[in-house]
C-alpha cells in the first residue's frame, strides 16, 4: 500500500495528483489522515481520507508520500506517524517521496544527508546534508523530492515509473495527455 499522508494545511494539488495518477496506474494508493479523517487543505478544500494513520497496517506499506503546503508540512513533521511510516517503508524496502515544503520532513530526520534533492524555494536549509538540484523532480535512491505544485504531475509520473516501469508511466502520461 502507498500512503499519501494528509495533515491539515496540505497543498491540495500535491496530495490529490499523486493519488489520482497512482490509482490510474492500478496501484493501491490511499489517503491517510494524520488526525481526523477529514483533512482540510491550505486553500480550504476538505478531503475525506480513505483511512486514519491508526488504521494502516505498516507491514503492508510500500511507499509513503508527503504533500507540501503550509502548515501541512509542519503538521506532518510534528506527527509521530511520519516517523512510524518512514521506518515501516524503510523496513519494507519501499519508496519515500515528498514535494514542495514537505522534504523538510525528510531533511530534519537526516534522510537526505549525502543525497540529491529539491524543495520549494526558501526551504533548502531544512534539507540537511542534501545537494540541492535545479530540477522539478529529483530521485536519489529510494527517495524522490519535487519542487512544488507545478511539478505534481511529473512527480506522480516519476513515482509510477519507479514502481511500475517506464512503459507504464508512458501509457499513463499518454492517457492523460501529458505533453
Amino acid at each position: 500500500m502507498i500512503a499519501i499522508m494528509m495533515a491539515d494545511g496540505f497543498e491540495e494539488i500535491e496530495a490529490l495528483t499523486p493519488i489520482d495518477v497512482l490509482r490510474r496506474a492500478g496501484l493501491d494508493a490511499r489517503t491517510v489522515a494524520v488526525g481526523s479523517k477529514v483533512a482540510v487543505g491550505s486553500h480550504g478544500i476538505a478531503v475525506i481520507c480513505d483511512m486514519t494513520a491508526d488504521d494502516v497496517n505498516k507491514d503492508e506499506l510500500t511507499a509513503v508520500i508527503f504533500p507540501g503546503g503550509m502548515p501541512g508540512s509542519l503538521n506532518l513533521d510534528a506527527s509521530p506517524y511520519s516517523d512510524e511510516f518512514i521506518k515501516a517503508v524503510q523496513k519494507n524496502s519501499g519508496r519515500i517521496a515528498a514535494i514542495c515544503a514537505a522534504p523538510l520532513v525528510l531533511g530534519r530526520r537526516g534522510l537526505l544527508d549525502g543525497r540529491r534533492a529539491i524543495c520549494y524555494p526558501g526551504f533548502e536549509n531544512e534539507l540537511k546534508g542534501a545537494t540541492i538540484e535545479n530540477a522539478p523532480v529529483v530521485t536519489d535512491g529510494n527517495i524522490t523530492t519535487a519542487v512544488g505544485m507545478g511539478a505534481a504531475l511529473p512527480f506522480s509520473l516519476e513515482l509510477v515509473r519507479l514502481i511500475l516501469g517506464e512503459e507504464k508511466a508512458k501509457s499513463i502520461a499518454d492517457a492523460i495527455q501529458d505533453r
